[in-house]
């Protein structure tokens, strides 16, 4: 079957309604003046108002966004140095580190959650901010490793060879040269870890605690007492808040491409 066959493009517009018709489903009921999902009634705003009248809530989405940037960017520091170190490695070190890297990628989170359940409690770490924090760091770092790597690689030794025969010191070959080259891949990480971060349940779940929540959590609770509009309405904009982050990352590497494309013409 060729790709640009009817049959393809049927198959793909099936499948992107199969995705999306739930979410554009749960979107068009967050509009609804009535108080269920079965029967539309006329348009409104008040379920965003009641929304938005909700401290505690308002409180939630704060500590989601802070827990989010905060790990985003702790876990990509991180993540980056991991993959300088592993790149310069020997072959055998660098698949023996890659695969305990991937094996946390593809850990079931509910093992993840409950290990770090575990440690904390071992480690005498009260459950709230701080154990969401650094569990959020340490499941992000794998993922930014992955997405900074194939840029590490690619690049040419020439560049730094270059650079030190110049005068450059470590720090100028790290910040000049390095950090430039593989900025497209920082971004990703970043972006990557933010919306893993934002998206989480299951490790957020098991090492929640004290009163600190976040928005995942959240709707599950909101949800598990019953149907509620409010819900939809959260959701809707938590998921419009995503494809931002999805849109502004688009923009950024397309940007970074640009930029690319004129160095190589220069």
């Amino acid at each position: 079957m060729k790709h640009n066959s009817p049959w393809a493009k049927a198959y793909l517009a099936l499948v992107f309604v199969i995705l999306y018709a739930p979410i554009f489903y749960l979107m068009f009921y967050s509009f609804n003046s009535g108080g269920d999902m079965n029967h539309f009634e006329s348009f409104t705003l008040d379920w965003y108002k009641e929304l938005f009248q909700d401290t505690r809530l308002l409180i939630i989405v704060l500590n989601t966004i802070i827990i989010a940037l905060l790990s985003s960017v702790a876990a990509t520091i991180i993540g980056v140095m991991g993959a300088l170190a592993i790149v310069y490695m020997k072959r055998t070190m660098q698949n023996t580190l890659l695969s305990f890297n991937n094996v946390l990628i593809v850990s079931p989170d509910v093992i993840i959650g409950a290990s770090f359940l575990i440690l904390f409690t071992m480690a005498g770490i009260k459950l709230g901010f701080t154990s969401v924090l650094l569990s959020h760091i340490a499941f992000s770092i794998p993922i930014v490793v992955i997405m900074v790597l194939p840029k590490l690689q690619e690049m040419s030794t020439t560049l730094i060879d270059a650079a030190r025969d110049l005068g450059a010191s470590r720090w100028d070959v790290l910040t000049k040269v390095i950090l430039p080259y593989i900025s497209p891949g920082v971004f990703a990480g970043f972006f990557m870890a933010l919306t893993y971060s934002l998206d989480d349940f299951a490790v957020t779940f098991f090492v929640t605690g004290n009163g600190f929540t976040t928005l995942s959590v959240e709707i599950y609770s909101l949800a598990r007492r019953g149907i509620s509009l409010n819900i939809n309405a959260l959701s809707t904009l938590l998921f419009l808040f995503t494809v931002i982050l999805v849109i502004g990352y688009y923009f950024i590497q397309q940007r970074n491409s640009r930029s690319a494309g004129m160095g190589v013409r220069k």
